[in-house]
């Protein structure tokens, strides 16, 4: 990015503090903009060109930024986690987040986060909703269970959340009134949850079967653990696969233990977790699944036969098994 000035923006809902950075001149101009992605676009018009843009990733998302580069101006979306800062800086306020994104902007110091397409930040938030829903479900089922076993209700006739125990769950009466109410709440609330959670389940099994995901969905259902709802979110959370590696994957992801390491002596502790949670919680999830005797069953015999890549699959997926310390091996087998 051969930019003359280097604009940094410090985006909040209600508010925009912006920053640029004359290259040539040193001058800082500052100006405390509205979101209105029409002024912020006017005020950077007002500034020496070329001009390069970068902010934040949060929760105001990357519409700013799609908008930025439709208009011809070179926007990088800042990772947070990656955004140097002096050790001795105890003073943070947004005109000076600004000016300090800014500076970084100039010195090539960016470490930018790949910017999503409105069609894959859709399907991501569907992602993510349905994990939402996935703890909803895990929360209204604890009340439920603990609210019977404060009554000394205990159900003992098989797997608990199947028909069978739906049955049993659906014939608790109390003889206290507010009792009664209170589970009868707890219950519609948890079958409220699974209602949103199957209709998300639906909705994924379907755009992952007719969409552009469809082809690394089914490569990636090769894998034990790998089924249709873990692939899918893989594919939107990662987003291009090709531009990772098997080793860089474990980085990208928070996957590689933390050290701290000087002269001779290396100390290493857990993994770092930075990077994509919801992308780090699937894979570590999927990875478990190799750890158990390599059986494969027929859904996933199905699913080879669906990638026509049945003759590689057997030799891959045992070498998962026997190598259980290097789960980051995963990707190297999509």
């Amino acid at each position: 990015m051969n930019q003359r000035t280097s604009v940094g923006l410090d985006v909040h809902a209600r508010s925009v503090v912006a920053c640029g950075l004359d290259g040539d001149s040193g001058e800082l101009l500052e100006r405390r903009l509205t979101p209105d992605r029409h002024e912020i676009l006017g005020w950077i018009g007002t500034l020496p060109e070329p001009v390069a843009v970068t902010y934040e990733a949060g929760p105001t998302g990357f519409g700013l930024a799609r908008f930025l580069l439709a208009a011809g101006i070179e926007c990088l979306v800042a990772a947070p986690s990656k955004l140097q800062r002096p050790a001795g800086d105890r003073v943070k306020t947004d005109k000076r987040d600004a000016r300090h994104l800014a500076r970084l902007l100039h010195l090539g110091q960016i470490v930018a986060v790949s910017i999503p397409d409105v069609e894959q930040e859709a399907a991501r938030d569907l992602v993510r909703g349905r994990e939402d829903v996935r703890r909803d479900l895990m929360s209204a089922r604890h009340r439920v269970s603990k609210l019977l076993l404060r009554q000394g209700i205990v159900y003992y006739e098989g797997k608990a959340w199947t028909k069978v125990h739906d049955t049993w769950l659906r014939r608790q009466r109390f003889e206290v009134p507010g009792l009664q109410l209170a589970y009868d709440t707890a219950y519609d609330t948890m079958t409220a949850a699974v209602d949103r959670r199957d209709r998300l389940d639906a909705a994924i099994a379907e755009m992952a079967a007719t969409s552009v995901y469809t082809p690394v969905v089914t490569r990636l259902g090769r894998l034990r653990g790998v089924s249709t709802l873990t692939a899918f979110g893989l594919a939107v959370e990662i987003g291009d696969l090709q531009r990772l590696t098997g080793r860089s994957i474990g980085a990208y992801l928070g996957l590689v233990p933390t050290e701290s390491s000087s002269g001779a002596t290396r100390s290493q502790g857990a993994i770092t977790k930075t990077g994509n949670g919801h992308a780090r919680r699937l894979l570590i999830e999927a990875a478990w699944q190799h750890r158990r005797p390599y059986r494969p069953g027929v859904a996933l015999r199905r699913r080879w036969n669906n990638a026509s890549l049945t003759r590689s699959c057997g030799s891959s997926q045992r070498r998962l098994h026997d190598r259980p310390e290097k789960t980051t091996e995963i990707d190297s087998e999509m």
